[in-house]
C-alpha cells in the first residue's frame, strides 16, 4: 500500500429516529441477546479491553462473578478517587461495600451448585444510546461497553433519576428474564449494580461527584 499508516472505519448507515424506544419490543430484544449469547470461555469478561465512555474496563476472564464485579467496580472507584479527590467517609463506605455488601449479594448467585450464565451485555444502555431504525421500525442500540456479565447488571443504569428507562422497562424485561435466585435480593443487586454507573458518571461529570458519592 502506498499509505501504510492510513486506516478506514466502515459501517452501515442506519436512518435513526429520535423517539423513545417502546419498552415491550426493546426489552424483548435485550433479553433475547442475554439469552442466546454464550461466553467463548464460559467466564465473565471479554477478549479485549472495552470502554465505558473514556474509561477502560479491565475485562480479564474470571469464573467467579463476585470477584469479577468487585475488580471492575474497584477499578472505577480508584480512578474516580484519583480524579476527584479523596474523602474519608466515602472510602470507608466503599471498603464496607467490598468486604460485606458485595459478597452478601453476589456470592449466593453461584453458591450451592447454582450456575450463573455469563451473558453479553451492552453495558451502557440508556435512551441516548438507543434509537428506532426508520427503515424497519426496530429498536437499535449503539455506543456499547460490552462484556460477558450477570444479565441483571444491564439494568443497573436504569435506576438513575436522569434515565428515562423506568418501571415499564423493568417490568417488560423481567417478563422475559426473571430475577436470578435468590430473587428476593434482586432489588438490592440492582442498587449495587447502579453504583458502577454512578461512579462512571462522576468520572464524566466531576461536578456531580458530591451527590453521586452518596452510596
Amino acid at each position: 500500500m502506498p499509505y501504510p499508516d492510513t486506516y478506514f472505519f466502515l459501517m452501515e448507515f442506519i436512518d435513526l429516529g429520535t423517539e423513545m424506544v417502546e419498552p415491550e419490543d426493546f426489552c424483548r430484544l435485550i433479553a433475547q441477546l442475554h439469552q442466546i449469547s454464550t461466553s467463548p470461555t464460559g467466564k465473565f469478561g471479554f477478549f479485549q479491553t472495552t470502554h465505558h465512555g473514556p474509561n477502560p474496563q479491565n475485562n480479564i476472564w474470571e469464573s467467579n462473578w463476585c470477584t469479577y464485579f468487585t475488580r471492575l467496580l474497584t477499578q472505577f472507584h480508584d480512578r474516580e478517587i484519583r480524579q476527584n479527590g479523596s474523602q474519608p467517609e466515602y472510602e470507608a463506605a466503599y471498603r464496607t461495600l467490598v468486604s460485606v455488601v458485595i459478597p452478601q449479594l453476589l456470592e449466593p448467585l453461584q453458591s450451592n451448585g447454582q450456575v450463573l450464565k455469563p451473558c453479553l451485555i451492552h453495558g451502557d444502555l440508556w435512551e441516548e444510546n438507543t434509537g428506532i431504525n426508520l427503515g424497519t421500525g426496530l429498536s437499535v442500540v449503539f455506543d456499547a461497553s460490552v462484556m460477558y456479565a450477570h444479565n441483571e447488571m444491564e439494568l443497573g443504569m436504569w435506576r438513575a433519576d436522569i434515565i428515562r428507562f423506568g418501571k415499564p422497562f423493568y417490568r417488560q424485561y423481567l417478563r422475559h428474564m426473571p430475577p436470578s435466585e435468590p430473587s428476593e435480593q434482586f432489588d438490592d443487586r440492582d442498587r449495587l449494580y447502579s453504583i458502577k454507573f454512578k461512579i462512571a458518571h462522576c468520572l464524566g461529570w466531576p461536578d456531580s461527584a458530591p451527590s453521586h458519592r452518596q452510596l
